[in-house]
């Protein structure tokens, strides 16, 4: 008998073909919509889980009470009840960076973005402005020669320095985990402490995960460490940053701008106060999921998988589980 991966939430039929066409001929993927009668009915006898998280707490471990591997499919877990895991004796690993370059891509593409104005010039065109308003006023700005405040230096952090040496930028960043003096020059990156990234970077990116060490990283305190011209960009998680308290820092001035793929409600509601800042440059959570790292995705859970089947130890497990 072929042994079970739920898969789930269910996704459009051609991600689905790659996921099929890469099941291991041992496995049989089941898919289902969390909450469903087929997916606690699959649940029930599922020895792995494989997609995104869903509120993922101690209601779904007790529904799957034969799960040796939770693999996910994003490299955030923040809707992952790690204490539920733990209780459930669950080993919970992320996507192994999968989508890495997607997001470190989509970093380098909102920097671009608020320093250029390419919104604000776009939407001028379509409405037949061509070039105009005080060039002094509405001015922009090249990346080369700024310098990139990275917080959080993991597998998306790397990739975000490595491009962004591409542009010419001096690249320091702040993790809790250094690098060896080897690695930090082989990768041309420097460590400095927290405030001292805040209060000399002109770009700050943050790639972090969500946790309650992270949450409420940036509130009114840090922005206000910031340069008068400094950029945030936020691509990791909306609650990492204190939106009441960018949002003032933005209309006051404080800080030139942002680029955000992340909110702290998402969706977020209709007139939500950030969609009238002319210095905000707004994407919907869309770093991650490009065409290219479906199959990255599901070939590092499938490997996972694999690998636990084997008696081997999985791979990517979140830290609080390691």
């Amino acid at each position: 008998m072929a042994v079970k991966i739920l898969f789930a939430p269910r996704q459009p039929e051609v991600i689905l073909d790659i996921a099929r066409s890469l099941t291991p001929a041992a496995f049989e993927l089941v898919v289902a919509d969390p909450g469903t009668p087929e997916f606690y009915q699959a649940a029930a006898t599922a020895e792995y889980y494989l997609g995104l998280a869903r509120q993922m707490g101690g209601e779904f471990f007790r529904a799957a009470p034969n799960l040796r591997l939770v693999q996910l499919l994003s490299a955030g877990y923040d809707h992952v009840d790690v204490e539920a895991a733990r209780k459930a004796r669950v080993p919970v690993a992320n996507n192994g960076g999968a989508n890495a370059i997607a997001v470190a891509e989509h970093s380098v593409m909102l920097m671009l973005a608020v320093l250029k104005r390419l919104v604000r010039l776009h939407n001028d065109v379509v409405a037949g402005k061509w070039r105009v308003g005080n060039l002094a006023e509405t001015r922009v700005y090249e990346l080369a020669g700024k310098t990139l405040g990275i917080v959080g230096l993991g597998n998306i952090g790397k990739k975000v320095a490595r491009r962004a040496a591409a542009f010419d930028m001096d690249v320091q960043y702040y993790d809790i985990a250094r690098l060896t003096e080897d690695q930090e020059d082989a990768l041309g990156v420097r460590f400095v402490l927290f405030a001292e990234l805040l209060r000399t970077s002109d770009v700050v990116s943050l790639h972090v995960p969500l946790d309650d060490t992270t949450r409420g990283l940036l509130g009114a305190r840090e922005l206000a460490m910031l340069k008068p011209g400094a950029i945030l960009i936020n691509t990791c998680r909306g609650p990492v940053v204190d939106e009441d308290a960018l949002l003032k820092a933005l209309t006051a001035g404080q800080i030139a701008g942002a680029g955000l793929d992340v909110l702290v409600e998402e969706p977020p509601p209709p007139r939500h106060a950030l969609f009238t800042l002319p210095n905000v440059t707004l994407t919907p959570h869309s770093a991650g999921p490009t065409w290219e790292n479906w199959t990255a995705r599901f070939r590092n859970g499938f490997d996972n998988i694999q690998r636990v089947a084997a008696g081997r130890r999985p791979r990517w497990v979140i830290p609080e589980l390691l």
